[in-house]
């Protein structure tokens, strides 16, 4: 009972926490980008919010890459803050742009969508992702003969 009401938290379960949190919200967008990525490439004309200016094509493609492409990287944890940022531009444009008229409740999905991506990219992607071990084989030094002249 003492560890569950504890405010120390280890790091090992800070980054079984950022996985899961990583893994789980990527797997819940991969969900909505499938089947934005069916509907881009579909013979059927573009039914999709213009925003910004851009075509229906184009906002349906830039929701793609977000949502299916960033999804990706965040799920296995390479580049998870820069993947991070378009997620959050693109859940700020569906919450103030596209569904701004809307109650709500049509509104809270992008919001509960939009608090873990800004958590991950303040946190990043944790020991338990592609970045970590990209970081770990850069951070190793090399063996030099100067330094073993030395």
């Amino acid at each position: 009972m003492k560890k569950l009401l504890s405010v120390y938290q280890s790091a090992n379960s800070i980054d079984v926490a950022l996985l899961i949190a990583r893994v789980g919200i990527a797997a819940l967008m991969l969900g909505h980008g499938l089947p934005k990525l069916e509907m881009l490439f579909a013979a059927d004309p573009v039914q999709f919010p213009e925003v910004f200016g851009l075509s229906a094509t184009t906002s349906l493609a830039l929701a793609v890459f977000t949502e299916v492409i960033c999804s990706i990287l965040i799920l296995i944890g390479l580049g998870t803050r820069l993947a991070a940022i378009p997620l959050i531009i693109t859940m700020l444009v569906a919450v103030f742009l596209v569904h701004s008229a809307d109650p709500f409740a049509k509104q809270e999905l992008g919001l509960l969508f939009l608090l873990p991506y800004v958590v991950l990219l303040l946190t990043g992607s944790g020991k338990y992702s592609l970045d970590y071990l990209l970081h770990q084989t850069e951070a190793k030094p090399t063996y030099s003969r100067e330094l073993a002249v030395k």
